[in-house]
């Protein structure tokens, strides 16, 4: 990870004003210390379109995010190469900030992308942890839309029902990958790999 970025994810205080920002001030990145519980309890007060507000909020976090990084950049005329390493290095950059271990996967078709020990999992005992994932996906969805990839995204898997990992699938609309930025993708843990040594 470049030193810019590792700088620019450095949180830091203004005592005067008691807020927390992300590295520098002037990009007015201002955080909001949530417990994941106060995002459990928030669809009770939201009601019925409580799924499609919290995928609305994370993409209005997800969006805030990149356009504080990328300064409003015009990705129109990007290729799809450079919008899949942005993409990977948000997905570092949000696992540095908290949200579990995240990785991408890049298929023809779709991108997989796949969180260990999620906020979820630390209300797995509560069936509304579920609005974490939902939170999720609109952050994701957001990085998608920033970089203007069409995409229809869902949650395939959860460790709330059991799973290892949250996996999210998001199908490309209309358009392929070509064959040079297809990731081979290996399921082999580092423990996995070092018994074999």
């Amino acid at each position: 990870m470049s030193k810019r970025l590792k700088k620019e994810l450095q949180i830091m205080i203004d005592e005067k004003v008691g807020q927390l920002f992300f590295g520098d001030k002037k990009k007015d990145l201002r955080l909001l210390m949530l417990r994941p519980i106060d995002l459990i309890e928030f669809s009770e007060f939201a009601g019925a379109n409580a799924d499609d507000i919290l995928i609305w909020v994370g993409k209005t976090l997800g969006r805030a995010y990149m356009e504080k990084f990328f300064y409003n950049k015009d990705w129109s005329s990007e290729n799809l190469a450079i919008k899949k390493d942005v993409i990977l290095g948000n997905l570092e950059a949000l696992e540095l900030m908290g949200y579990g271990g995240i990785t991408g996967v890049f298929k023809k078709d779709y991108v997989l992308i796949k969180v260990s020990d999620s906020l979820a999992k630390e209300e797995s005992d509560n069936i509304m942890a579920k609005n974490l994932c939902l939170l999720y996906q609109g952050i994701f969805l957001a990085l998608f839309e920033t970089l203007l990839i069409d995409v229809n995204g869902e949650e395939i898997e959860c460790v709330l029902l059991g799973h290892e990992k949250c996996v999210f699938k998001f199908n490309f609309i209309g358009k392929e990958l070509d064959e040079s930025l297809i990731d081979e993708e290996s399921e082999e843990t580092v423990s996995e790999f070092l018994s074999t040594l």
